[in-house]
């Protein structure tokens, strides 16, 4: 049904014996989504960029001591292919493969393109396990009921999944810039929110705890990551649509999800929103090395 990318464009650069789609656990689906992008634009080329900084990300990971690709087995399949496809029809699309790698119970990291697939990458997860909750890593809260008259813009993507998922199973993360109306359906709908701002004045630093276990006690048993690549400070990610100040860098943010993967259960993650920018090549290989702490941590 799915034939996986070769060694020459495939994540981390593997040999068949640890790509095939049949063997491998964990299935990298790259989603190219372009549509609504409202300030910096190249979303759709993120997922290439990332496959291919990715072979100069060591197989070795010496924080966990794994080659988790010899463990596993990580299949890359070809990107989605969007063309002509109206909004609707492309976030069916992404909602029927997802379906069927859930079928096949593979692992599923998707790389897009625009924050707008998530809620049709969610959607699926969320039928099969109910006890799920999302952990929304982003700069912008995405709660818009709609924006330039459009309720499928991508800053509108978590309005979206409030329309058939529970607000209250919502945390997000690193959030520092929203309207007035986000605010307000926050507090109402009682989804947990970490502010920017509050993290680093360490509101929930507290008694021996840290803020990233204040996301932990939030989150259930099962959880989906979706992770908005402009949640990084800009000084260590620029190439995004809309990057803003006071980010999360890196060290606390592998803090998170390695905590997150200890114990919870991850049942799938996305990587979205990155816009590579010429002839600037660090911002590429960061997120590669993103996806590849994910696996190692959430598998």
């Amino acid at each position: 049904m799915f034939k996986p990318l070769g060694i020459d464009k495939n994540f981390l650069g593997l040999e068949e014996e640890y790509s095939s789609f049949e063997t491998s656990k964990v299935v990298i689906l790259p989603v190219p989504y372009e549509e609504t992008v409202s300030y910096g634009g190249g979303t759709a080329k993120g997922p290439e960029a990332i496959l291919k900084a990715s072979h100069y990300v060591e197989l070795y990971d010496e924080e966990t001591g794994r080659e988790i690709y010899k463990e596993v087995g990580i299949a890359t399949l070809k990107p989605l292919n969007f063309a002509k496809l109206s909004e609707k029809d492309a976030l069916g699309l992404i909602y029927d493969t997802c379906s069927k790698l859930i079928a096949e119970n593979k692992f599923v990291l998707s790389l897009g393109g625009e924050h707008t697939i998530t809620q049709a990458l969610i959607a699926p997860f969320a039928g099969k396990y109910k006890d799920l909750s999302i952990l929304h890593i982003d700069a912008h809260s995405d709660l818009r009921q709609e924006y330039q008259g459009n309720k499928l813009s991508h800053a509108c993507v978590m309005a979206r999944v409030c329309d058939y998922f529970s607000p209250e199973k919502i945390v997000q993360v690193g959030i520092r810039a929203q309207c007035k109306e986000e605010a307000d359906f926050i507090k109402e709908n009682k989804i947990t929110t970490l502010y920017a701002h509050e993290i680093r004045e360490g509101k929930y630093d507290k008694f021996g705890k840290s803020w990233q276990d204040y996301v932990l006690k939030k989150l259930s048993d099962c959880v989906y990551v979706t992770f908005d690549i402009d949640g990084l400070d800009p000084s260590i990610m620029p190439a995004t649509g809309t990057p803003e100040p006071n980010g999360l860098y890196w060290n606390e943010v592998m803090q998170l999800l390695k905590l997150i993967g200890k114990h919870k259960k991850v049942v799938a993650a996305d990587l979205v929103e990155l816009a590579p920018i010429e002839n600037l090549h660090h911002p590429d290989l960061t997120a590669a090395k993103l996806v590849s702490k994910m696996i190692n941590y959430f598998v």
